[in-house]
């Protein structure tokens, strides 16, 4: 890896050697959220670290990608149990052998043709299975970190219907969550300026306002 950090750290702005223990509960909440809307087969699509999908258990198969091979060497390392590969969306990547459900974390709002995107991974799923994506929200928050990070845009509950309108798909649900988290991104990164999330805060938000949220 360069020093400069690969795709990963250019999409999350962390490094490949930040481990995030500092989000176990925010980690366990998107999972509550996302996870009764998951099939027997998963597909993750730039999953990073899998720090998310680490929490799956029981599946009959599990596919981790990230488009940073750096990142998918890690993944082969801490989940020998899945199968790990690298899968660039933006070349038109697709699985052999479809999934019940593809799932992508802070991932749609990188694409310009969010729509097309959401097309692609509908190539990845079988008939009659699921796209869960979880995504930022409100383009009022749109910060620095934001454009420094590749975000295209950041979405409201109509603007994520709209796109996937565009890509011919039904919604099941389209939901707002985490309004806490959003409070704080806009003081800390709209009104205070902060260049990136700070790690202490990060934590404190995880222990105090997750289980309130």
């Amino acid at each position: 890896m360069t020093e400069t950090g690969g795709a990963f750290t250019s999409a999350t702005g962390r490094s490949l050697e930040e481990g995030g223990a500092d989000k176990p509960r925010y980690r366990r909440y998107q999972y509550d959220l996302i996870a009764p809307h998951c099939g027997r087969s998963v597909l993750e699509v730039g999953a990073g670290l899998g720090e998310f999908a680490a929490q799956f258990t029981g599946l009959d198969r599990l596919v981790v990608t990230d488009v940073d091979p750096d990142a998918v060497t890690l993944l082969k390392g801490r989940l020998p149990e899945a199968e790990a590969s690298q899968f660039d969306l933006a070349a038109n990547a697709c699985l052999e052998e479809p999934v019940e459900t593809a799932l992508a974390i802070n991932v749609l709002e990188h694409f310009e043709d969010d729509a097309g995107i959401l097309s692609l991974l509908a190539e990845s799923v079988v008939p009659g299975g699921t796209i869960v994506v979880w995504v930022p929200a409100h383009q009022s928050l749109y910060s620095e970190f934001d454009r420094r990070v590749g975000h295209v845009r950041r979405y409201t509950t109509t603007t994520l219907r709209q796109a996937a309108d565009r890509a011919g798909l039904p919604c099941e649900l389209v939901r707002s969550v985490n309004l806490l988290g959003g409070l704080a991104w806009w003081a800390a990164m709209r009104r205070g300026g902060a260049e990136k999330p700070n790690t202490g805060a990060v934590g404190l938000y995880d222990r105090f306002l997750v289980p309130a949220t």
